[in-house]
């Protein structure tokens, strides 16, 4: 958009402009050659009379043309300070200033393309008036795709969402430093980082309507330094990613932040801490409350009929997608009967024989012997979020299941997976699609996430910083891999009469 394009790569995502000599590269979200060029200028000490001030010098200061971060290379860090003359500060206000001019000469032309466009435009025909599109994409960091798709997703989760942006905001810095946009690294200290800060950050910045897409690079450097698994700018597992963002912030909650306990949080949203039974790795919170449920585990023995009984906290159901649909790759194809979601639940809490390599040591028998198993969903969760598992490894790589799977929108009832599901009301087990992530492409190390969410009773479709408009059919036809249900709430008694 400023017409910044790196010269090695030609590439125009990620600009990153330097400091000392003003030539444009991509930044290390990219192909990394804004780091090349840091690394290019480094020029051997031969003098050793060389005094400590002008080893100083040698410190190369890049800038995120996209977001205004200023990052050194040699030190590994965000720069926060200015110099004295401000004249950090004054490169910044140079980059506004440009993009300002650039989008008021394209405003107009943007404007007629927005009045003359379809569904799928940043303006909606409501009750007759034209309203804009208040929907934030999320900027690609460098394949954060997968990323993006969580956020998103749990973004339009109401009740999740709303838990973390009515808490409130802490400030991990003070003194000179209070007020200013806080950068966290690697380099930094385990006391600096706050997910939950970063995180309720993130959920404020999106559906404000006051820009087109938000850069979660504070964030993306929290999950660096406390998830290391996710280190780095290759393709991850969104599934994977979403259960540790998930744990993570169930912990964090449980040690309670900003002087507040998590006890006194979830006292004032009674609604999440009431009978909620599930917790993992110790007390409830909003994470446990929300997206808890509990399985029972029946193992039985097949020599002694000796039964065993287990009971397993869950945030997610993962779910084989049955071997007899593999091969049934589109909703159109005509081969056997199409698979639902029905089809990988029944696989899921079917009685199962476990084979030779799953013998199950009887307490009887005092040896290990063949047994079946059977799980059973003892206590539903709030949100019932359903993993597809697309991913199996062979002997020397991991294929992707590219299976369509037939998935309902609306009333996805769940009773008859429950273990007493006489106890449950006629409507209590009823569930709404609200959320749904797809992967598009052949591996898991590759390919691209995006995600689908219903908000205020329109579907959106969520690619990284491109959010559009979308329909219930264009849903339905999508390669779920990660489904998120929200329980239907019981109709008043009034209702019902």
């Amino acid at each position: 958009r400023y017409h910044l394009m790196s010269l090695l790569c030609r590439s125009n995502k990620s600009p990153w402009v330097c400091l000392t000599c003003s030539s444009v590269h991509c930044g290390r979200y990219v192909n990394g050659h804004a780091k090349k060029h840091y690394e290019d200028a480094q020029i051997p000490i031969t003098n050793h009379k060389k005094t400590e001030k002008q080893e100083k010098v040698q410190h190369t200061v890049c800038m995120d043309c996209s977001s205004y971060s200023t990052y050194c290379y040699r030190c590994d860090d965000f720069v926060v300070n200015d110099t004295k003359l401000g004249l950090v500060q004054k490169v910044r206000e140079h980059l506004q200033n440009l993009e300002n001019s650039a989008f008021t000469s394209d405003r107009h032309r943007k404007r007629k393309l927005l009045e003359n466009s379809s569904l799928n435009s940043k303006l909606l025909k409501v009750n007759g008036s034209t309203t804009a599109l208040c929907a934030t994409g999320l900027r690609n960091l460098g394949n954060t795709c997968f990323m993006n798709a969580i956020l998103q997703s749990l973004s339009n989760i109401q009740q999740f969402c709303c838990y973390f942006k009515e808490l409130p905001a802490v400030e991990l810095r003070n003194g000179k430093t209070a007020g200013r946009r806080t950068y966290h690294t690697r380099s930094q200290g385990d006391n600096n980082v706050s997910l939950v800060e970063e995180f309720r950050k993130t959920l404020c910045a999106l559906w404000q309507g006051n820009q087109t897409a938000f850069s979660p690079e504070s964030l993306f450097y929290v999950v660096w330094k406390i998830m290391p698994n996710f280190r780095g700018y290759q393709q991850q597992d969104a599934h994977e990613f979403m259960r540790y963002l998930l744990d993570h912030l169930h912990l964090e909650l449980q040690g309670g932040f900003n002087g507040v306990s998590r006890s006194v949080i979830l006292q004032e949203n009674s609604n999440l801490s009431a009978s909620n039974k599930c917790c993992i790795n110790g007390a409830s919170t909003v994470v446990t409350a929300i997206f808890g449920g509990i399985l029972q585990n029946e193992v039985n023995c097949l020599i002694c009929g000796t039964e065993s009984r287990k009971f397993d906290p869950f945030l997610d159901l993962s779910l084989d997608i049955p071997s007899q649909f593999r091969n049934k790759r589109t909703k159109n194809q005509e081969s056997g009967p199409m698979c639902t979601l029905r089809d990988c639940l029944r696989s899921f809490t079917d009685l199962e024989e476990l084979d030779e390599t799953e013998l199950y040591m009887c307490h009887k028998c005092k040896k290990k012997q063949k047994s079946t198993k059977k799980f059973w969903i003892q206590k539903l969760p709030k949100v019932l979020c359903l993993h597809l598992k697309r991913f199996h490894w062979t002997a020397y790589l991991r294929n992707k299941v590219d299976t369509y799977v037939e998935f309902p929108l609306r009333g996805l009832d769940m009773k008859c997976y429950l273990l007493e599901p006489e106890n449950s009301g006629p409507e209590s087990c009823l569930y709404d699609l609200v959320a749904v992530v797809v992967h598009h492409g052949s591996g898991v190390g590759s390919g691209h996430y995006t995600a689908y969410a219903a908000h205020e009773g329109r579907w959106f479709h969520f690619n990284d910083s491109t959010v559009t408009l979308t329909d219930e059919e264009t849903v339905g036809k999508a390669k779920a891999y990660i489904l998120f249900y929200v329980e239907r709430p019981a109709k008043p008694a009034a209702e019902k009469l």
